[in-house]
């Protein structure tokens, strides 16, 4: 009996728990965003369109075979290899990386995994087409543009909101400077090797 009444006792009280908070938001004063004039409103752990550093990838497949739903592809004419030193890495070209989004959930998880940290979700939160190859992004041709992540339709027009304005600035700059080692991440480069330590036989070592 003392059982029965502790779990009624616990129904009720998770029940009023939930529609305190429901009454709450209820009643609150509803705040309409006039988008597109204003920018869209997004939460600090917001995930929009992937943000790729090509230069860095050394295309080990990770973020690939993290994928659930397999809408990441990658192809190289060779194997490539991070120089810890510089963050760059050398080898072969990278002949393609692209993303799906017609089956990409956001999740997330093939930024997890990855050991150069060279992909992350960006800030774009719109990036919708006219047809359905439109939803393939292929960011090896972004690279030859000095592109991290692809920039929307609407983004390429003219006359834009001064806030999508400068979202577009910054999403060129921000490629601006590495536009080089860019380029070079689409051709093959050789692999610098180390330098041999004092203690080798090589350097003159007993």
């Amino acid at each position: 009996m003392v059982k029965a009444a502790r779990l009624v006792y616990q129904s009720l009280k998770t029940i009023l728990i939930g529609m305190r908070i429901t009454l709450k938001y209820c009643f609150a004063r509803t705040v309409t965003v006039q988008y597109p004039t204003r920018p869209p409103t997004t939460q600090p752990r917001w995930r929009g369109f992937h943000w790729y550093e090509i230069e860095r990838c050394s295309a080990c497949q990770a973020c690939a075979r993290a994928c659930p739903v397999d809408c990441i592809y990658i192809e190289t004419s060779g194997p490539r290899k991070l120089d810890k030193a510089t963050g760059i890495s050398r080898g072969g070209a990278m002949v393609r990386w692209a993303v799906d989004y017609s089956k990409c959930m956001f999740c997330g998880l093939c930024c997890e995994p990855c050991p150069t940290q060279c992909i992350k979700m960006g800030p774009l939160h719109d990036l919708a087409g006219y047809e359905r190859k439109d939803a393939i992004v292929e960011f090896t041709e972004l690279a030859k543009q000095g592109l991290r992540t692809p920039l929307p339709l609407w983004m390429r027009k003219e006359r834009l909101p001064e806030w999508a304005r400068r979202m577009k600035d910054s999403l060129i700059e921000a490629g601006r400077p590495h536009r080089e080692e860019m380029l070079k991440a689409l051709t093959e480069q050789p692999v610098s090797k180390p330098a041999p330590s004092s203690d080798s036989p090589a350097a003159g070592g007993p």
